[in-house]
């Protein structure tokens, strides 16, 4: 297993599902920028109720981070390109309101 931190924006909404045995769990994309200029997709899966929270309440092209266990993989685009991905279990999300304070001084 390779853990990893992934910076990068939400690409869409994260989406609600319930797998076979009725866990709830949370989906979403990343768009994060490689050190070339290029884009990467990481798919990221969520099982821990705050990370859900979290991730649902984010908005396309927010900025996220996140750390959890990554799995590299490939897909082929609609020109026959093959391009590298990633699949990430998220267990830690960072955004950009959780800096807030309430209240402020």
């Amino acid at each position: 297993m390779i853990d990893g931190l992934v910076s990068g924006r939400l690409y869409g909404e994260a989406q609600i599902r319930t797998g076979q045995n009725g866990t709830r769990f949370v989906t979403c994309k990343v768009r994060a920028a490689t050190n070339d200029g290029d884009t990467l997709f990481v798919n990221v899966i969520a099982f821990d109720n705050d990370v859900q929270t979290a991730l649902l309440a984010l908005s396309d092209a927010d900025s996220i981070a996140l750390s959890g266990a990554l799995t590299p993989k490939v897909w082929t685009d609609k020109n026959g390109l093959v391009k590298p991905a990633v699949d990430m279990v998220a267990q830690k999300v960072l955004t950009a309101y959780d800096g807030r304070k309430e209240g402020g001084a």
